[in-house]
C-alpha cells in the first residue's frame, strides 16, 4: 500500500510541475478506468516545423523543452523479464459513460466531425493518422495505440503493478498515452521502444518523443540506455 500511495503521489507531483512548466478495428496496441491524477489539458509546442500534431487533440503534453528535462530524471536500466505478462492484466477498453469505452471515446477525441450511432460506435468522421500521414474517413482502419506499450511498460516496470494500476495505465485518458493511427502502423510498432521503431512519418518525431518521455515519467517505468539515446535525437527534431 505504501509503494502504490507514493506512485500515485508521484502523478500528483509530475502533472503539478508540467502544468507550472506550460506543458501542457478492436485489436489495438499490436503488442500487445480513470487516470493516476486528474489534469487538464496544457497547451501543446509544435514539432518539427509544419509537423501535424494529433490534431492537437493529446493530453498532458509537455514542451520539448520539459520532455528533455523529464527524460534526464528516467531511471536507466535492461529490459525486464516478460515471465508473466498478458494482456488480460492490463484490462482495456474501460467504460467511460454514456455507452461509451476508452477505444470509442479517443476516436471521438481524436477525429473531425465524428458522428456515432446509438451505442457510441464511431460510424462517420475524418482521422489523420500522424504516424505515417495517411487520412482515414472509416474508423475500422484505426487502432488505439498505447504510445508505451503495454508488454513495454511491463518489462520497464508495471510487472509489479497491482492490476487497478494496469487497468489505469491501459485507459488513460489524461496523459499522452492513448492516440488513433492506423492499424498497419501501429502492428508494425508492436511493442518495440523508440530505439527500435520511429513512427515512418519523421515530422510526427518530436511529438512522439515527447509523449513517450512524459509516460515513462508519470508512471515511473524505466528507460533502457538504447531508448533514452533515441529519445534524445528524436527531440533534437524539435523546432
Amino acid at each position: 500500500m505504501g509503494r502504490q500511495t507514493r506512485w500515485w503521489s508521484a502523478g500528483l507531483s509530475l502533472l503539478a510541475v508540467l502544468a507550472v512548466g506550460g506543458c501542457a478495428a478492436q485489436q489495438d496496441d499490436a503488442d500487445g478506468a480513470a487516470t493516476p491524477a486528474a489534469g487538464a489539458s496544457a497547451p501543446q509546442e509544435s514539432g518539427a516545423a509544419g509537423a501535424p500534431e494529433a490534431t492537437g487533440t493529446l493530453p498532458g503534453m509537455p514542451t520539448a523543452q520539459r520532455a528533455r528535462q523529464l527524460l534526464t530524471t528516467l531511471k536507466v536500466g535492461p529490459h525486464g523479464s516478460m515471465s508473466g505478462y498478458s494482456r488480460s492484466k492490463f484490462p482495456h477498453w474501460a467504460e467511460q459513460g454514456e455507452d461509451c469505452n476508452t477505444r470509442e471515446t479517443v476516436l471521438a477525441r481524436d477525429g473531425k466531425d465524428v458522428e456515432k450511432d446509438a451505442e457510441c460506435r464511431a460510424v462517420s468522421g475524418t482521422w489523420v493518422s500522424v504516424y505515417d500521414d495517411k487520412t482515414f474517413t472509416d474508423a475500422s482502419g484505426l487502432d488505439i495505440d498505447h504510445t508505451v506499450p503495454l508488454a513495454n511498460a511491463w518489462r520497464s516496470g508495471a510487472s509489479k503493478w497491482t492490476q487497478e494500476e494496469r487497468r489505469t495505465f491501459a485507459n488513460d485518458l489524461t496523459h499522452p498515452q492513448l492516440l488513433s493511427v492506423s492499424a498497419a502502423s501501429n502492428r508494425s510498432k508492436g511493442d518495440q521502444g523508440p530505439d527500435e521503431w520511429q513512427p515512418p512519418a519523421k515530422s510526427y518525431w518530436c511529438a512522439y518523443a515527447r509523449s513517450w518521455t512524459a509516460v515513462k515519467a508519470t508512471y515511473a517505468l524505466t528507460v533502457t540506455e538504447a531508448e533514452k539515446n533515441t529519445l534524445t535525437e528524436m527531440l533534437d527534431t524539435c523546432s
